[in-house]
């Protein structure tokens, strides 16, 4: 097929940068690219290959050398922003911690600061319902605008049919249903679960890992934190509302553990981290030694969020 570049080398679409190549490759740089869909699907079905659609990969770990099937890069850039009616639009693939600080720079629009230095693309954010401090995407989200991979048809998508939850909207339940093209905004109003007063730029800088890692790896588990405290008195800590993962591997010694050269970080226990020589297979025998860890010591299972892509 034309259109498709064959035999890339993509390691730089993932934070972790561990060696990947993908067998054929598209960038989506216009809607008009965003229609070519139809025949690269088309494509795939014929030759029995699958299709994987990356927006930015900050969320993301490439478990293979060489993925066999289609690689498509969505690079839809752009967001404009209405300072009387204040509705953000913008397209999926802009990174959202660029126009947050863009819109506080320069339209004195302070509401989305907690996501300045936010990883992640608009789609990413939408995707996962993305959380910082308690500010959830989802709390200002108006409509999406999508391709409907199954009637191939331009859909308007509003907040109701958009089935927030915790780390979910309907484009991950519904993966391979739809094509997110541009998102819109209200930034008129500061809706939060709770109010925090953390401040997340001081907080990034010094006490999260900022190279070669997609962030918090694993969710944080449903627990019953006073039920933890009178099975575990001895990590009793009156500050913690909740117990998170990262307090549960670095409770099960495993900050700063390595595997090869892949390790958790001495700043945040639940940031995996890669240097230039890690490889996937490091990475998933280190996320599996963390997981079998917290399950023998605290009978609690920890649930990756970062998404693992596999051949």
């Amino acid at each position: 097929m034309d259109i498709l570049q064959k035999n890339v080398d993509i390691r730089l679409l993932s934070n972790f940068k561990t060696p990947a190549k993908t067998k054929y490759y598209f960038e989506i740089h216009s809607e008009k690219d965003a229609e070519k869909l139809y025949e690269i699907f088309q494509y795939a079905m014929e030759n029995n290959l699958q299709t994987l659609i990356i927006w930015w990969g900050t969320n993301m770990l490439f478990a293979f050398d060489v993925f066999s099937w289609i690689v498509i890069k969505n690079c839809l850039e752009w967001w404009t922003y209405n300072p009387e009616a204040k509705i953000l639009s913008a397209f999926s693939s802009e990174m959202i911690r660029n126009i947050a600080e863009s819109l506080e720079e320069d339209f004195d629009q302070p509401l989305w600061h907690r996501f300045i230095w936010l990883p992640g693309s608009i789609w990413w954010a939408v995707f996962w319902n993305a959380w910082c401090f308690w500010l959830e995407t989802e709390n200002n989200f108006v409509s999406a605008k999508v391709v409907n991979l199954f009637s191939w048809k331009v859909e308007i998508l509003e907040k109701k049919g958009m089935n927030f939850e915790y780390r979910s909207s309907i484009l991950k339940k519904e993966e391979w249903k739809y094509f997110l093209i541009s998102c819109q905004f209200d930034l008129s109003t500061k809706i939060e679960k709770y109010h925090s007063d953390v401040d997340n730029i001081y907080f990034r800088e010094h006490k999260q890992p900022a190279w070669n890692t997609c962030g918090s790896f694993f969710k944080n588990p449903s627990v019953d934190i006073k039920k933890f405290w009178k099975k575990f008195p001895e990590l009793y800590n009156e500050k913690l509302k909740a117990i998170s993962s990262g307090f549960l591997i670095e409770s099960a010694w495993l900050k700063w553990y390595k595997i090869w050269w892949a390790f958790f970080s001495p700043l945040h226990a639940n940031f995996l981290m890669s240097d230039w020589s890690a490889t996937s297979s490091d990475m998933l025998e280190l996320i599996k030694h963390a997981q079998d860890t917290v399950k023998n010591k605290f009978w609690i299972d920890i649930e990756n969020e970062v998404r693992i892509i596999n051949s």
